[in-house]
């Protein structure tokens, strides 16, 4: 299964002007096991997928809730002239077809 199949909802914003975070959303624990464990999802292969340093990913396991969130450096600080997602709000969609 992925990442958009298994988890109830997704998103991505602004972690401040230099960095972004990606939340994902579980409703059931057996979901938010499956998407903490998979591999797809440790920080080495997030930090592939963002063209980042593996120890720039930053994740954040916040079990009461089941979210899996996922922060990282932003490849332009907000509002530079080569920056494209001024929200970040588009960023998630590259991880949702990870297998979890």
């Amino acid at each position: 299964m992925t990442l958009g199949e298994t988890a109830s909802y997704v998103r991505s914003k602004n972690a401040g002007p230099f960095w972004m975070t990606i939340d994902i959303f579980c409703c059931s624990e057996a979901a938010y096991r499956q998407i903490k464990a998979a591999e797809s999802l440790k920080s080495a292969a997030v930090a592939a997928v963002y063209h980042v340093k593996p120890q720039e990913v930053k994740r954040f396991e916040v079990d009461d809730l089941k979210v899996l969130k996922i922060s990282m450096p932003r490849p332009y600080p907000q509002g530079a002239c080569c920056e494209r997602d001024m929200h970040s709000g588009q960023q998630y969609v590259q991880l949702l077809d990870a297998q979890v």
